[in-house]
Formats: structure tokens, sequence, C-alpha cells
């Protein structure tokens, strides 16, 4: 693992639809983070937009297909500035389901791509009815250690980081599209409120970085609030963008701090994998019989 990782979040707000015109923008801010990060971080559905109903098949893209010129624009970004970039996007797989997918480029390659695992269908969400639930969790090998990525209501989950923390994952990438509602006292949304309290509180409880990219902008009357953050292994701020408008957030993260946290807190030399398994074998186990 090296020792610092200069990362950017990339707080945009695409335009419904418009995967040409999206790949301008993220073309053109990796080019601008590069002059100062190693990473840089796009939301959910960063390529697409969000409300997508029935445009989901008309966006949606093979990752691996050579002569997809989107994804291969991004790759040749990722070699000729020398800097590493997560994007989001609409994943086909060759049976033609869709997925909101994530994917890890890195000198013009695809390290890793997290297919979305819990889809809200619920309220003003419809993901359920035109897209497909991811069904693995798993972290990778960045060029600084063990990463993992998880999209929006995955991290609203206990399960999905818990795993990837016991799969080796030291930083973890959060991107959303998530909207504001509600609104709490000193002008603060239930929304931001929930998902920063969620992250700061993974942070310290796995002693992990983590980076939480949200999108701006606004599609059909909804206000994505923005707010992009990163956390420190102690559950410290680090840093955070402002809410409502684009905006690029960048820090200087030290990793040896991973080690520092976890000397004076070594929750994860104490944890019981075994007795989590076998916990979790009866209870499914039970409610197979119920």
């Amino acid at each position: 693992m090296t020792r610092t990782l200069s990362v950017s979040l990339a707080q945009i707000a695409p335009v419904l639809g418009n995967v040409e015109k999206n790949l301008e923008k993220h073309l053109a801010w990796i080019e601008e983070s590069a002059k100062d990060s190693d990473l840089v971080v796009f939301p959910e559905l960063s390529l697409t937009g969000y409300l997508l109903w029935d445009q989901v098949p008309d966006v949606a893209i093979r990752p691996h297909d050579l002569q997809n010129p989107v994804m291969q624009a991004l790759l040749r970004a990722t070699r000729h500035h020398a800097i590493d970039v997560v994007v989001g996007f609409v994943e086909e797989d060759e049976r033609h389901r869709f997925y909101i997918a994530s994917a890890y480029l890195h000198d013009g390659r695809i390290l890793h791509i997290h297919r979305k695992v819990y889809l809200p269908t619920y309220g003003l969400f419809l993901e359920g009815r035109d897209l497909a639930r991811g069904d693995r969790v798993r972290a990778f090998d960045a060029p600084w250690g063990r990463t993992g990525i998880l999209i929006c209501e995955d991290f609203w989950h206990a399960s999905p980081p818990y795993l990837l923390w016991l799969d080796g994952a030291d930083v973890f990438i959060h991107h959303s599209a998530s909207p504001g509602r509600g609104l709490r006292g000193r002008g603060k949304l239930d929304s931001s409120r929930f998902v920063e309290e969620v992250n700061q509180t993974y942070a310290a409880l796995f002693t992990s970085y983590v980076l939480h990219c949200n999108r701006a902008g606004i599609e059909d009357g909804i206000n994505f609030w923005g707010g992009s953050a990163i956390y420190g292994p102690d559950g410290e701020l680090i840093a955070q963008a402002p809410y409502f408008r684009e905006y690029r957030l960048h820090a200087e993260l030290d990793l040896r701090e991973i080690r520092r946290v976890r000397e004076r807190l070594p929750l994860l030399r104490d944890e019981r994998v075994e007795l989590t398994l076998r916990e979790l074998q009866r209870i499914a186990h039970t409610s197979h019989e119920t």
C-alpha cells in the first residue's frame, strides 16, 4: 500500500439521457482532476442521469465491448492523464439485463465493476421496474490497496460494507444520486443528515476511509443535494463539498492513519467471523422453516 492517496470527488449534474454530453463533462473533469489527484470519483449514474425510466435500454453500455466509444474514451483518458476514475453508468449484460453499475478504471483497463445490489422501489424510487439486481459484494486491489465500491442504497444496509471490510477493503467508495427530502432544524435535509451519519458511522466502525460522491442538479423537479464528503478511519470529517451545486472536492489522504487508528481500536482484529457466519446460518434456517 502506498502512503498517500490524492482524491477528487466530481460532484457533477449529469444531463438526463445524454450520454455524449455527459461524457464530454467527464473528460473535462478528469483532465482538471489529474492536475492534483490520483483518483477522481463521479456519482451514481454519472454518464446517464438518474430518472431514466424507458430510456434505460437506450443509454446502456457493455463496458468490455472494445467497440464502445464511451468506455474506450474514458479508458484512454485514464492512461493519457495518469489518473484512476470511478464512473457510474447503466450496464447491459450478454442476456440483455440492465444494471446500475460502477466501474473502476486504471491505466486503460477496467479493474472492477460493481452492480448495485439493493434497488429502492418505494416512494419516488422505481429502480426495480426496469433494472436487475447485482448479486455480489467484493473488494478489489487498487494501486494503493484494497478498495470497495457501493452504490447508494447498498450502503444504507449494514451487510455490504461489512462484507467489504471482511474482504479486505480499507477504502470505501460510496457514490449516489440522492435527492433532497424532508427538512430538519437549521435547514438540514432529512436525506442528507441520514446519509452523512451513515457514512461517518461506517468510517469509524470499520476504521476505514469513506469517500462519498453524491450528484447535484435537478431532474423533473427533483433536487439532488450534493454534499459529497470524505471521512477518515476515526470517523472524523476530512472535507465536504457544498450542497446543491457542481463542485470538485479534493483531499490528500494519509493512508498510514488506518494503522494508527487500528493500533488503538483493534475492531478488525477482534471480529469473530465464524460466530457471525454460524448465527446467520441459524437465522436463515429458522426463517426458511417459518
